[in-house]
This record gives structure tokens, sequence and C-alpha cells, in this order.
């Protein structure tokens, strides 16, 4: 019993890590609380998406620590979804989203500029 009851909640927290996904994306379009990305794949264009954002999205810039490469977390972005540079469309965006696939949180990371 202590077997079953051991390997059903190792299974229950497997299953909460794998509905929540962390991806990056390209923001394409904002309307209102609908947002249309491009998934990113490595090296390759990944497909377009529309997704709904949660009432209490956080928004803010992302920076990338070179040790542990991962998105960290940085200052809040002004108007959240509704800031001008968003809007427009073309940032590069590290989404978060829940089990119900409601965006939690937008990394707007910056891209690095080529050397020439």
């Amino acid at each position: 019993m202590r077997k079953f009851l051991a390997v059903s909640i190792a299974f229950t927290a497997f299953l909460g890590f794998a509905m929540a996904e962390e991806f990056g994306a390209v923001l394409k379009k904002v309307d209102g609380n609908k947002i249309t990305v491009q998934k990113n794949k490595k090296g390759e264009k990944g497909e377009e998406v529309v997704l709904t954002v949660a009432e209490k999205v956080k928004v803010a810039k992302g920076k990338v620590n070179v040790e542990t490469k991962k998105v960290e977390v940085g200052e809040a972005i002004e108007g959240g979804l509704k800031n001008e540079n968003l809007a427009k469309g073309g940032a590069f965006v590290r989404l978060t989203t829940n089990d119900d696939n409601h965006v939690t949180q937008i990394l707007v990371v910056e891209r690095k500029k080529k050397k020439e």
C-alpha cells in the first residue's frame, strides 16, 4: 500500500510539471488578452500559435544568466502588454504557461547583436 501511495504521489507531481510549459517565442501580435507567437526551435522557425494571457500576467524584461544559461526575471515593463514596443510585435520572449495553457509570465529578452 505504501508503494502504491508513493508511486501515485510521484506520478501526480510529474503530471503537474508536465502540464505547465516554458518556451521561447517571437511575439507576433497582441490582441486584448490573446497573443500570437511563433514558437522557437533551435535553428528553425516553429509554428504560430494563439495563446490566452492570464488576467494577472507578469510582463518583465528577461536577463540571460550566462552561467546557468537560463532567463531570469528583470524589471517590470511599464504598461505590460499594452506597452507600444510589445504591441507592434517582433520581440523575442520567454513564455510560461499554467496547467490551463494560459500565459502567466512574459519575459522580453534582447537579442544578441551579431558581430561583424
